[in-house]
């Protein structure tokens, strides 16, 4: 399940073309449920990219740079740790 929170942006479709056309200041959140594939890659020269994918096809990526991934993986090892939910 793919969720896409935007609140109050403003688009435009002009000939088949989409085109943000509010204010720059506008923030949107997206979140990916049930995630089926995980895959870890480099990104450019030095970011790591984290790509996650559910059945129905929704996809998100999300570039970190190498400290950032590394306070993810502390995260997930402290979790791991601490949680039933490894179990």
């Amino acid at each position: 399940m793919f969720t896409l929170d935007m609140d109050r942006f403003l688009f435009e479709l002009d000939e088949g073309a989409l085109k943000h056309v509010g204010p720059s200041n506008q923030s949107a959140t997206a979140k990916l449920y049930d995630v089926d594939e995980v895959e870890v890659r480099e990104f450019g020269d030095n970011r790591v990219k984290l790509a996650f994918a559910d059945a129905d096809g929704n996809e998100v990526e999300v570039a970190l740079f190498p400290e950032q991934a590394s306070e993810v993986a502390r995260g997930i090892e402290e979790l791991e740790a601490e949680s039933r939910v490894f179990e």
